[in-house]
């Protein structure tokens, strides 16, 4: 079954990582992320997988937390 929602939001500012859990055959959990960029258009909030030069740090500490957070997952499920 393929999840529609992120098992976990991480949110810095305008930006976002969305992890997602995919369950494999064996039973064990992979992780992926997606990044991205909210704006505002008019009246409407979109994202976009562009990232400007100025994101581009925060971008990175969004990247270590969502990694941070897959290893604290996989630790807790190591230990169960």
């Amino acid at each position: 079954m393929a999840n529609d929602k992120p098992v976990h939001q991480i949110k810095l500012g305008r930006l976002r990582a969305a992890i997602w859990a995919n369950e494999t055959s064996a039973g064990r959990t992979n992780y992926n992320v997606t990044f991205s960029r909210l704006y505002k258009d008019g009246d409407d909030w979109k994202d976009s997988a562009s990232f400007g030069r100025d994101d581009l740090l925060l971008l990175g500490k969004l990247a270590d937390l969502a990694h941070t957070w897959i290893l604290e997952q996989q630790s807790q499920q190591s230990a169960d």
